[in-house]
Parts: structure tokens; sequence; C-alpha cells
């Protein structure tokens, strides 16, 4: 069922072009802060479907050391 959520909402994704050196520039609006840049759009969409990107709204995940 947490698959299919994900995947339902990377559908609603939304792509546009920045002045940066990664001018492509994605968000998934469903998954609050799920974003990703890149140099190309496939670039970017690769990113922005990464697993640790797409769990971090959903399943808190540390940062560094976490002892």
């Amino acid at each position: 069922m947490l698959l299919q959520y994900i995947q339902t909402a990377l559908e609603c994704a939304h792509y546009e072009i920045i002045k940066d050196e990664e001018p492509f520039y994605g968000e998934v609006p469903p998954l609050a802060g799920v974003w990703a840049t890149g140099k190309t759009l496939e670039e970017c969409r690769r990113k922005r479907a990464s697993p640790r990107r797409l769990a971090r709204p959903i399943i808190p995940i540390p940062r560094g050391d976490a002892r």
C-alpha cells in the first residue's frame, strides 16, 4: 500500500527550469520535502526518485552519526 501511495504521488511531480548550475528542478507536492535538481530532466527524475529522498518525509532518517 505504501509503494502504491508513493507511485501515485510521483505521478503528480512538477518540473521547472531554474537559473542554477543544475537547471532542472522537480518536486512532488503530495510528499512535502521531496525535491531534486539535475543538469538534465532525466537526472532530476532519477535523483527525485531515490529511496532515501522519498522515505525522508515518511520515515525519519538520521543524518550523520546516529549514536
